[in-house]
């Protein structure tokens, strides 16, 4: 094993654990609601089948993101994903345990892949073209998701506002990758609005509708539930 080969596997690993983050900020959200005997299912078919959509995002990636706006139209869409996995509760599920996982799974699947972009650029760039180091990339990203989304998944039980600061994350990423493009980072910049200030503004702005839609929607179960107990 050569040291450029071992360097540039060292640069691969410490990009997964520095960008794995969001990842398993994803693979907690979506799986939260999900009872504590489907949540391994889920967490590890959702990772797979990512992890094999990134691997073919991979061999693409230089062509896809020469698609104009392609970065904004994922962001608009993690920004969306963030705000169903802020605001999806318990109660919505009236479907069995198999249905939501398989929910679960297709949000993990498809925010990986729109938050994939810039992991997919740093590993490919760090490999230099040798497809054994992607592929080793790509394993080693697995591990680190997985035990990262049970660690969250943990606090979360704890501690509900953690929920809050997950999808923020999101939408922090979000608007990153909507400024990528420039001509949509000039036209924020034209009415004034910087990029910190724009991220700011955007993180309030889905936290609060999310928490707004979850308060007027728990005031509506509550009625419900107490005209179904008079009745």
């Amino acid at each position: 094993m050569s040291s450029e080969f071992l360097i540039s596997l060292l640069t691969i690993i410490g990009i997964d654990i520095i960008l794995g983050g969001d990842n398993a900020i994803v693979v907690a959200l979506a799986c939260r609601q999900l009872p504590p005997h489907l949540r391994n299912k889920a967490i590890i078919a959702g990772i797979l089948f990512a992890i094999a959509a990134r691997g073919l995002l991979t061999i693409i990636a230089v062509q896809l993101l020469a698609i104009p706006y392609l970065m904004t139209i994922g962001g608009v869409l993690l920004l969306w994903i963030a705000f169903r996995l802020l605001t999806t509760t318990e109660e919505e599920h009236n479907i069995s345990g198999e249905a939501k996982v398989s929910d679960a799974i297709k949000t993990i699947v498809i925010a990986d892949v729109v938050m994939g972009f810039d992991n997919v650029l740093a590993v490919a760039g760090a490999a230099n073209g040798n497809m054994v180091l992607v592929v080793i990339g790509l394993l080693v990203s697995v591990p680190i998701i997985i035990w990262g989304s049970k660690l969250i998944l943990f606090l979360m039980n704890r501690f509900s506002f953690i929920v809050y600061i997950g999808a923020g994350i999101l939408i922090y990423t979000s608007s990153r990758m909507i400024l990528h493009e420039i001509k949509v980072a000039e036209m924020v910049y034209q009415i004034g609005i910087n990029g910190h200030i724009f991220t700011l503004l955007l993180i309030v702005a889905v936290l609060m509708i999310g928490w707004l839609y979850n308060h007027i929607k728990g005031i509506q179960w509550f009625h419900t539930f107490r005209n179904n107990n008079k009745n």
